[in-house]
């Protein structure tokens, strides 16, 4: 799958910068993972405005000027292009991690601690009370 190779164009507006992300390029998950990170910094907003196209735009909760926007935008696509990576290496590793979940649950019969618990006191009542406490429920036959 070939791509073309294109600078990404944002437009600076008042105490805003707007970007339009091609979903070919950028996937859905990845814009929504990178604009999810930013929500603290910056209101975020996303649109459609044409298929497999998502219309982005950051406004600063602060006054921002345009070096401090475009700093912006240019985190923005830095973690966008982090994030892709990470669902890329996540799909790519997922039968592995399938894998050894389910190895991990079938190798080892799982007992829970409060099996072994009910266990263990099965086993001291099967012992001989040494101290012959007694308990008032029982019978003494003596």
């Amino acid at each position: 799958m070939n791509t073309e190779s294109q600078d990404l164009l944002f437009s600076v507006g008042e105490n805003q910068i707007s970007l339009i992300l091609q979903e070919d390029i950028y996937p859905l998950d990845a814009i929504y993972g990178t604009a999810y990170l930013f929500i603290d910094r910056c209101y975020v907003f996303l649109q459609r405005p044409a298929d497999k196209q998502v219309s982005l735009r950051l406004r600063g909760k602060e006054a921002l000027d345009t070096p401090q926007l475009e700093a912006l935008a240019g985190e923005f696509t830095n973690e966008l292009l982090n994030q892709i990576l990470r669902f890329r290496i996540g799909s790519s590793t997922s039968k592995i991690r399938e894998y050894y979940m389910a190895r991990a649950f079938v190798s080892h019969p799982a007992q829970s601690s409060i099996d072994a618990l009910l266990a263990e006191l099965d086993a001291e009542e099967l012992e001989e009370d040494d101290l012959e406490i007694s308990v008032p429920w029982e019978q003494n036959d003596g």
